[in-house]
């Protein structure tokens, strides 16, 4: 099992370095057909995410991120904990453009423990249906 950081999925899925692209996909590939065992975590997708939709960088759309990173979550050789929460997080914030990932996620994490209410300042989260924010 080898670790996989940011730059890794970022260099794949942005392709501006065709070198290093090309070196990703055989690397997914082998993670595809069971030939590499894989993991991440929950920050290295967040900041791939921050990273693909900085206007400063690449400045792709919350529904351009869900469809280029998706692929690469599924990977058959990705093995990660909560792999279905990462996926219900990227519906989440394809579907919700006022939410960043990182809101996205708490959603996710919100539906998983069958939570409903939340403590924040960020009304953003007042647009998601079955979430209730609240000030304390």
């Amino acid at each position: 099992m080898r670790f996989l950081d940011t730059n890794i999925i970022v260099r794949y899925l942005a392709k501006d370095d065709e070198a290093k692209a090309a070196a990703c996909l055989e690397l997914f590939e082998r993670a595809e057909s069971d030939m590499e065992d894989l993991t991440t975590s929950e920050s290295v997708i967040t900041e791939v995410v921050y990273v693909l939709s900085s206007r400063a960088l690449y400045g792709l759309d919350h529904k351009e991120i869900r469809a280029r990173l998706t692929p690469v979550l599924t990977l058959r050789g990705l093995k990660l904990p909560q792999k279905r929460l990462y996926l219900r997080a990227l519906d989440i914030y394809a579907a919700h453009l006022s939410l960043d990932f990182e809101d996205a996620l708490i959603v996710a994490h919100m539906e998983n423990g069958d939570t409903k209410e939340l403590y924040s300042y960020d009304t953003d989260f007042d647009r998601i249906p079955g979430i209730r924010r609240i000030e304390p």
